[in-house]
């Protein structure tokens, strides 16, 4: 069943953040969570000083996970294609074409995520952008039937978010951009500039803030990085306007401020959440975000580097800036269940500079 029409439930959840600095505690856990690869899991740590090449010629490659066997999934933004790569098989092939997808601007096919329980349902997620919305689908890699769970996310040239990704609670997570429509992140009846929690049906996951809406938090701009640490804290990236991007740590219920706050400053009475740590816009311009053990890897887009965050806990240490100008733009970054470090480079997406071989699939194999 899809999820349609205004969240008029969200009500409570905006008077709720817009009324104190606290907000609704964590959902209760729900959903399977035994195949879910837990950051303390992997081995070692990516050797940022030994880059492999494991695809290159690409259009866009904006989403990427893994499968059980190691291999990897990616999907081009502007053609719609998922591609499938065997490390050391050579070039990625083509394994499904997303049907219905509208690249325009930001928009296309986003974000990608493997089924927490794919070695029983075989399924796979996509964000994309269609003729008239931005929606959330699944198909059966092994018959290519897909299905929409979650629609009418409205859609812009810009800001359309795009990253999915399943929590260790088994639910499917979902940031989605306010379209350049600033006002929609404050609006309780817009699922837009928030980060959603659904079920692998697409439904309002049991245990959010307002029970019967997939609203997680509010607030945001455009998030395009969602990742977790071992004990199960949310951390995403989001892209400022003119002047501070941001990573938060995200809770339940919590107002992240905009667009009445771009970085840290709360002035409105601990009414907003401020960020764990900011950059200046040409610096960053984050996108994906990954974890391993104690670093979390941010891909910068407009900065061109890869910065790692120093975790403790719940605060962070001094950002670190890694790879400059070395690939370009740097649009995904995930771990492999071996600890490496898989990006995606983003310079064909009408913004950068491509040289001879953009874009590409990089590895750092773990040490």
């Amino acid at each position: 069943m899809t999820y349609r029409g205004p969240l008029a439930l969200l009500t409570a959840l905006a008077l709720t953040a817009a009324g104190c600095g606290s907000a609704a505690g964590a959902p209760e856990p729900a959903g399977p969570v035994a195949t879910i690869l837990a950051p303390s899991a992997v081995s070692g740590t990516p050797d940022l000083d030994a880059p492999q090449v494991m695809a290159e010629g690409l259009d866009v490659p904006w989403g990427l996970g893994f499968l059980p066997d190691g291999d990897a999934l990616i999907g081009e933004r502007n053609s719609g294609r998922i591609l499938r790569l065997t490390p050391g098989a050579g070039q990625p092939r083509e394994v499904f074409q997303v049907p219905g997808v509208t690249p325009a601007g930001e928009g296309g096919l986003l974000g990608l995520a493997v089924s927490p329980d794919f070695a029983r349902d075989n399924l796979v997620y996509v964000y994309f952008t269609a003729e008239n919305d931005n929606r959330i689908s699944r198909f059966r890699l092994d018959t290519g039937n897909l299905e929409v769970v979650f629609d009418g996310i409205t859609k812009g040239t810009y800001h359309n978010g795009g990253r999915i990704a399943f929590g260790p609670d088994g639910m499917l997570y979902a940031g989605v951009g306010d379209a350049q429509n600033t006002a929609t992140s404050q609006d309780p009846d817009s699922v837009n500039g928030k980060i959603l929690r659904l079920t692998p049906d697409g439904q309002p996951a049991p245990g959010n803030p307002t029970p019967g809406s997939p609203v997680f938090s509010l607030g945001h701009r455009n998030v395009q990085g969602l990742a977790w640490d071992s004990a199960g804290r949310m951390f995403a990236a989001e892209f400022g306007q003119d002047e501070l991007d941001e990573v938060n740590l995200i809770e339940a219920g919590h107002n992240y401020g905009w667009p009445d706050i771009e970085g840290e400053g709360d002035t409105h009475g601990g009414r907003y959440t401020n960020p764990l740590v900011t950059w200046k816009v040409a610096d960053a311009s984050p996108s994906g975000i990954a974890i391993n053990g104690a670093t979390a890897y941010v891909a910068a887009l407009r900065g061109q580097r890869l910065w790692t965050l120093p975790l403790n806990g719940a605060t962070v240490g001094e950002p670190v800036a890694h790879l400059h100008e070395r690939y370009g733009r740097l649009r995904t970054v995930q771990i492999a269940a071996d600890g490496a470090l898989w990006a995606t480079t983003s310079n064909t997406d009408g913004i950068g500079n491509p040289s001879d071989g953009d874009d590409r699939i990089l590895r750092f194999p773990a040490r």
